[in-house]
């Protein structure tokens, strides 16, 4: 439901992005490293909720609806993304309103 200026909630946004996802992952995290971890704000800060623990507790990273804000990036003071960059060209998010 939009709201009367016409602005859509951030799900419904999202829901209408496309994502043209490359094969190979744009960000690499160490779960070893992230078990180090004791805050794990990457779990919190990413809009798109793609970190995860697993049953194990070892930390997963899911790159295929990656909005590449690079707040996970910034978030991250234990070193565990050991690589971010954008995705090669013609992949990734490509934002359809706003």
């Amino acid at each position: 439901m939009s709201d009367p200026a016409g602005w859509l909630p951030v799900r419904d946004l999202l829901g209408i992005d496309v994502f043209d996802v490359d094969e190979e992952a744009h960000i690499a995290i160490d779960p070893a490293i992230c078990a180090t971890c004791t805050t794990k704000p990457c779990l919190l800060v990413c809009p798109a909720q793609l970190y995860a623990l697993g049953p194990d507790g070892e930390m997963t990273f899911d790159h295929a609806g990656c909005l590449e804000c690079g707040t996970c990036r910034v978030v991250c003071a234990a070193g565990g993304i050991v690589r971010w960059r954008y995705p090669r060209g013609t992949y990734g998010v490509a934002y359809r309103r706003g």
